[in-house]
């Protein structure tokens, strides 16, 4: 065990300035927790929802940060089955604290890793794919031949969606911000690349579609996109609104949805689609076929050792990145 353990945390919401570390003592796990330790940390932009204050319920505070990591268990609660010393194990999801040496983590949402997967990659890819099983399969399920609209399609969900989406047989439009980008999008399986710091993105998916519009359009920026989504989707097509990084979308009349062409719209969340035991070991069963069959890949890591925290969130906020990003301890 590493000696002067610790853990990020924040005290008000704010910047990445926000971040503050701390020393840690080795927790002792209740009954139906495991004590892990981490090999790799995810960071996702719900982070960055959190230490801001801008997701729907802001945590209390002061609070930890990170929802998403895999370790070895050191340490299995007294009430607590199918889990051993050892074992090799990743979470997304549950309270905040992955950005941290070693935590507990409810045993409930821990999952073992197979043996032909690393460490690295499961922390990359699981909340990410968690995410993009349940966006394809359950909020709108994707046929072949379906065209879909992907937002952020070179970031670290966009780009899984898209591998996901073209296995499947769906026709894939992405848009991304810069020229370089597109060449990641084109990579992941997008057929059409939009760059929307240059172009209309609406005008640009009617021109695909012969004005027909998409069947779903999977949105993660929120207010820049929101309104112009809704004018790609083809009548009685889907929204899904999963993200803000652009900040929240702003009320809106719901008629609009009428008068756009009886357009359904959900706002889903992780935490709904994954929160019995068999509804995330099943979707984490097929997220980790795609991986072992080659179908999803971490692909572009980008690695930060966990002081770094703040650098990574940083990069993250002003788009430097692609891909995924990992803290290692």
């Amino acid at each position: 065990m590493r000696k002067e353990l610790g853990s990020y945390i924040f005290s008000e919401f704010g910047g990445p300035e926000a971040l503050t570390w701390v020393p840690l003592n080795v927790p002792t796990p209740e009954e139906d927790q495991l004590l892990i330790r981490h090999e790799a940390i995810g960071v996702n932009y719900i982070d960055i929802y959190h230490r801001t204050g801008k997701f729907a319920a802001p945590l209390p505070l002061p609070s930890s940060l990170g929802m998403e990591g895999a370790g070895v268990v050191e340490v299995v609660g007294s009430n607590v089955k199918g889990f051993e010393s050892g074992d090799r194990i990743v979470y997304a999801g549950g309270p905040p604290g992955a950005y941290s040496d070693i935590r507990t983590v409810p045993a409930a949402r821990a999952v073992k890793i197979p043996d032909r997967i690393t460490s690295e990659v499961a922390a990359a890819l699981f909340f990410k794919s968690l995410t993009a099983e349940y966006l394809i399969r359950r909020c709108y399920s994707v046929k072949p031949g379906d065209v879909v609209l992907v937002h952020a399609a070179a970031g670290g969900v966009g780009r899984i969606l898209c591998q996901w989406l073209a296995h499947l047989g769906a026709e894939v439009i992405g848009t991304v911000s810069s020229d370089q980008k597109t060449k990641i999008a084109k990579a992941n399986g997008c057929v059409h690349a939009i760059v929307y710091s240059q172009e209309d993105f609406v005008e640009s998916v009617r021109d695909i579609t012969d004005g027909v519009g998409v069947d779903v359009v999977y949105d993660s920026v929120g207010k820049d996109t929101f309104m112009g989504s809704l004018d790609c989707v083809k009548t009685r097509g889907t929204l899904v609104s999963f993200g803000a990084a652009s900040g929240p979308v702003p009320p809106f009349d719901i008629a609009q949805l009428g008068a756009k062409g009886s357009i359904f719209l959900t706002r889903p969340s992780i935490a709904h689609y994954t929160a019995s035991r068999h509804d995330l070991q099943t979707a984490a069963d097929s997220v980790f076929e795609m991986i072992e069959r080659g179908v999803i890949g971490a692909g572009s890591i980008t690695r930060y050792g966990l002081h770094d925290a703040v650098q990574a969130h940083i990069d993250l906020e002003n788009r430097k990145t692609t891909g995924s990003l990992l803290l290692i301890p």
